[in-house]
């Protein structure tokens, strides 16, 4: 059996996020990517962006998916690791991540702040906070409560399922994050509406 594992909604998301990752991240960037699950984001995105891409996660299941998709890549370069690095252990809550601050220009954290326990957020935030220069990116991705309320019926119904997996795992309303993210130096610069009941939340170092 392949180490391959696949995300249906990878498929959907990923072309409206490349489109807001194009604009937002700068030509070259060396992107850290926090829980990149299966690994199909980061392939996909290491072959159409002017990035060099790497994927970390804290499951070691995820990292086979990670890196059995990057060697499938039919882009040379990314399955030779040139703009898609192997995948590197990283625990979202651990501080601090053992990666060198010069070493990542941008960060980019797809559906995990909802689908983890709180502890995993604070631990991201404080992490781009001393890796990040001024200035530089932070992006979140995902379902987000705005002033307190739930953006949608579907995503009530989704954050009850999420309590059903985990009572730790929840919508996590922006405002919060914010607070949160003050602490670490950085400050939200754009909230971008997405399909789905979605926003990709653009954070820079202060």
């Amino acid at each position: 059996m392949t180490d391959a594992r696949h995300a249906p909604a990878t498929m959907r998301n990923r072309a409206p996020l490349a489109e807001v990752f194009r604009r937002v991240l700068p030509p070259g960037a060396r992107v850290l990517e926090v829980a990149s699950g299966t690994g199909e984001h980061a392939v996909y995105f290491a072959s159409e962006l002017d990035v060099v891409w790497q994927p970390s996660d804290a499951d070691p299941d995820a990292l086979r998916s990670i890196e059995a998709h990057r060697r499938a890549s039919t882009d040379p370069d990314v399955a030779g690791g040139a703009r898609c690095h192997p995948p590197i252990a990283i625990d979202a809550s651990s501080v601090p991540w053992s990666i060198e601050a010069d070493a990542v220009d941008a960060i980019v954290c797809i559906n995990m702040i909802h689908i983890s326990p709180w502890d995993a957020s604070v631990g991201l935030f404080q992490n781009a906070g001393a890796l990040l220069s001024s200035g530089a990116p932070l992006l979140t991705y995902g379902p987000y409560r705005v002033n307190g309320e739930q953006t949608s019926a579907s995503n009530v119904k989704f954050e009850q399922w999420l309590h059903s997996l985990d009572p730790s795992f929840g919508v996590r309303d922006i405002d919060d994050l914010r607070t949160v993210a003050a602490a670490a130096g950085i400050e939200l610069d754009a909230r971008v509406p997405m399909p789905a009941n979605n926003f990709t939340l653009v954070w820079r170092k202060e």
